[in-house]
């Protein structure tokens, strides 16, 4: 036999790895070969597993006992075809040795042989051709979300092997027949359409339907206590699981809920030409989900609170509970039907799940100015990374599924749509739609990515479409994109437009633009390409000399604008006079982006801000000028400054508050009120509602808006504070709410060593098992308010950052950044977490880096603004 060896590399979250020391080889000798075994798993791994392995099917049998602290038993036979038996043979099982409790190879019963998360399989125990491997084990807790009376697997990007031994890889599609026993009076939803239920004792045993081939981590299983909603949509039964206890709120969303998910379904059929692929249609509506959704196949997972709405929802409320259904219901088809075979292209999945939820959502709402939202939705979310020096391109390299949660963030989910968006413009939107129609019939139930979707749309355009592919998805940034506009005393002359790289590539970005002239008597349109460095305008020249001019009409720029100085002092100060909503947004947007790299004062935008805010119409944009403007008040506003700016911002929005027209825009300005209010007479008339003393007229509050509300006050530091909360805390008829909020509550305290212990409390893994939990309370413990005295939990928050990678879910990392830094503003904070940044470790992963890099980019901007 000759040598060989297997590199492999597991997940960092697997339990007792600490640090990149983990992931150094290890050799281990089985028979007369030495394999190199990495913590992991690599791209090498998962490619010489592809080669070898076929026809994979998995029976997995759970038994979930009451009480959340017994562990989980489960047996799985992996059935499957295996070419070349020479070699060794790794399953994925990221836990200790004692959780193999029998190993079955070969028709017998075997050593078992775990390293470094894997279950090492011998030439010995494996045949060529047809193999049943049989394990006996018990389950992982950290990928089951276990709580008191129910539990839900979450196994993105590849944590199905801290609860089961799999081959966790995307690219290794099976079939999955499972079934599961649960206590009496629990439910269970999975994958596949329930096939027997049966009762014996205190005990369920429920089984499903072998499912059609799909990943490891969209393998799906909840089960609990929960109840169900059934309808019937367009001749598909449809159920909903959900555990809110309020029925009012069920009946009023229900009815809603269902038929966002029937629309997505039809408009999907109709656009892709392929119907519903996998047979049964659940959805479980999740408590303090980690994630807006989850796109499991048959069993989609969403956050409670996003599609369960109060009925004090705002527009954008209702706009985003649309806009997730429609999303995680695109991903039926891409992500699911046909799936990346590597994380490297996850982004695929999602760009069209976000960019088909925006055109399924649009004939839900008729009235609302869809191309602003999509402006306002993507593009200053996507700035926020894009600007940074923790920019990364929407395409990554990865050789390790252990990264592959740190591949998420905005460039994937906002940027990733605009780029999608231009391709659409430059390819027309039937040609589009053909060559995806193409990739998904010839890939169905299998796996492609982008060098299969690129090359296939590149046989349909002369255009060269690797070449726009390298700019957009295969580099990080954005270009800037100065106007050079000449005038006489009363014509245009010349415009141009000039593209460059900010970080020196000497890279160009082609893109449509549409460059708007600005006059007295309306505004001109002009449509240009941009490709290389300088692009003229030719149909500018002639034209009237603008009052202003804007190169990101229609929404369609991408990228920092410097605008002439012209159009810069006119818009700065008049950009609220302008009819059109889109045009309007898109001015705020490019003088938001100016302002924060220095080029328009915070004083100017603050004042434009306050100008427009009591006139304006629209409520997408009226939502995102409120919240900008609670930007300026906590974060680019010197604290020393900040009452002489409430004595005049509170009471515009007590006033905006009275004359909303709507329930959404009052909720919008009440939040807004509530999150700036610093003056006591403010304070107090915030306490009166919260005690009902006092009403919003037209203005219902929910359980949640009472809670919100109820912190609030105990953060400002109310009189009877704790009083407040411990009777907040007698409010709640949800079980799940008074948990959320017992939880919070130390993060709001008065006492600076109670908040302290608390924090020091999320360094246990334990407790941080609700992450959204912990990061409401993050928020209130890094607010501006606190910044004085929490200040000192700003480095060791940042220090814990990297065992939250290793331990928390794909979103965790970014957010936590987010919401340790989001309060601080002064020039001292910046600085040391800047020296942070700075003297991290050679061994801190790349990918972490970048997100504090991006999370820290907001404070060192305010830093520098109000220390200037």
């Amino acid at each position: 036999m000759r040598p060989w060896k297997i590199v492999v590399v597991a997940s960092l979250v697997i339990a007792g790895i600490a640090g990149y020391a983990a992931l150094r080889p290890r050799h281990v000798t089985i028979g007369v070969a030495t394999a190199i075994v990495e913590a992991g798993i690599s791209r090498t791994l998962a490619a010489d597993r592809v080669s070898r392995i076929s026809s994979l099917r998995y029976t997995l049998a759970l038994d979930v006992p009451a009480a959340s602290s017994q562990p989980v038993t489960g047996r799985l036979d992996a059935t499957f075809d295996l070419r070349d038996a020479s070699r060794p043979l790794l399953f994925d099982f990221g836990q200790s040795p004692d959780h193999v409790l029998k190993l079955r190879a070969a028709g017998r019963e075997v050593a078992v042989r775990l390293e470094r998360g894997h279950i090492v399989l011998p030439p010995s125990q494996l045949l060529e051709g047809r193999n049943v491997i049989s394990l006996d084990f018990i389950a992982g807790d950290e990928s089951l979300n276990r709580h008191d009376d129910f539990l839900y697997s979450l196994f993105v990007p590849a944590r199905a092997s801290l609860t089961l031994p799999v081959f966790d890889q995307p690219d290794l599609k099976a079939r999955w027949q499972l079934s599961v026993s649960v206590p009496l009076g629990w439910q269970a939803v999975s994958n596949g359409r329930e096939v027997a239920r049966v009762t014996a004792g205190d005990r369920v045993h429920v089984a499903f339907a072998e499912t059609r081939p799909i990943p490891t981590y969209l393998v799906a299983l909840a089960a609990g206590r929960f109840a169900v909603e059934t309808a019937e949509r367009d001749g598909r039964t449809i159920r909903m699981f959900h555990r809110e206890s309020d029925a009012r709120k069920v009946a009023r969303n229900r009815d809603a809920i269902f038929d966002l998910h029937a629309r997505a379904l039809a408009w999907m059929t109709e656009y892709t030409g392929i119907g519903y692929p996998f047979g049964k249609f659940d959805f479980v509506l999740i408590p303090a989900f980690q994630f807006g959704g989850m796109e499991h196949p048959g069993a989609i997972y969403y956050n409670a609170d996003g599609l369960l709405l109060d009925e004090s929802a705002t527009q954008s409320q209702q706009l985003n509970r649309a806009n997730v259904v429609s999303h995680e219901t695109a991903h039926m088809w891409f992500g699911d039907l046909v799936t990346m075979p590597w994380f490297d292209d996850v982004w695929m999945k999602e760009v069209f799940a976000n960019f088909f939820a925006a055109k399924i959502v649009n004939p839900s709402f008729p009235l609302v100015n869809h191309a602003l939202r999509f402006l306002l939705q993507n593009y200053p979310a996507a700035y926020d990374v894009d600007r940074t020096a923790g920019s990364n391109a929407i395409r990554q390299p990865l050789a390790n599924l252990s990264d592959a949660g740190s591949l998420y963030g905005a460039i994937i989910y906002q940027k990733a749509p605009i780029v999608m968006r231009q391709l659409e413009l430059l390819l027309g939107e039937g040609t589009l739609r053909d060559g995806l129609r193409e990739y998904l019939g010839t890939n169905a139930y299998g796996n492609a990515g982008w060098t299969d979707l690129i090359q296939l749309l590149d046989d349909r355009t002369p255009r060269d479409l690797s070449a726009w592919s390298r700019a957009w998805v295969s580099e990080s940034g954005r270009p800037t994109i100065t106007t050079e506009l000449e005038t006489n005393e009363t014509q245009i002359t010349r415009l141009a437009l000039r593209q460059s790289d900010p970080a020196g590539r000497d890279l160009r970005w082609p893109q449509r633009l549409s460059v708007l002239l600005g006059h007295a008597s309306g505004v001109d349109a002009l449509p240009v390409t941009i490709d290389g460095t300088v692009t003229n305008v030719p149909d500018a020249d002639g034209h009237l000399k603008p009052a202003w001019l804007l190169p990101t009409g229609e929404g369609l720029g991408y990228g920092d604008f410097v605008l002439d100085p012209a159009s810069q002092a006119w818009l700065s100060q008049s950009a609220h006079t302008i009819a059109d909503p889109l045009t309007r947004g898109s001015a705020f947007v490019t003088l938001w982006e100016a302002m924060l790299d220095g080029r328009v004062g915070v004083a100017a935008m603050r004042e434009e801000l306050l100008a427009a805010l009591p006139r304006e119409t629209n409520e997408l944009l009226l939502q995102w000028m409120l919240d900008q403007t609670r930007a300026v008040f906590w974060r680019f506003t010197a604290e020393g400054d900040r009452a002489a700016l409430a004595a005049r911002l509170e009471p515009m929005l007590r006033d905006g508050l009275s004359r909303a027209r709507s329930t959404s825009e009052k909720s919008a300005w009440f939040a807004a009120l509530r999150s700036v209010a610093t003056r006591p007479d403010t304070i107090a008339w915030l306490e009166a509602v919260w005690r009902h003393e006092s009403r919003v007229e037209g203005l219902p509050l929910a359980e949640t808006d009472e809670a919100d509300l109820a912190l609030d006050l105990a953060l400002r530091d109310v009189p009877r504070a704790g009083s407040i909360l411990t009777e907040q805390l007698g409010r709640f008829a949800n079980a799940d709410r008074r948990a959320r909020f017992a939880f919070v509550r130390p993060a709001v305290s008065s006492d600076p060593a109670e908040r302290a212990a608390f924090f020091n409390s999320l360094k246990d893994v334990r407790n941080r098992a609700h992450e959204a939990w912990v990061l409401d309370a993050a928020r209130y413990l890094h607010h501006p308010l606190r910044a004085h005295t929490s200040g000192t939990l700003v480095r060791p928050a940042l220090e814990l950052l990297w065992e939250i990678q290793r331990t928390g879910d794909i979103f965790f990392p970014k957010r936590w950044a987010d919401a340790t830094l989001s309060g601080y503003q002064s020039p001292a904070t910046a600085d040391e977490v800047r020296a942070f940044i700075e003297a991290l470790p050679s061994n801190y992963p790349p990918r972490l880096r970048s997100v504090l890099q991006a999370s820290a980019d907001p404070l060192f901007r305010a830093a520098s603004i109000v220390k200037r």
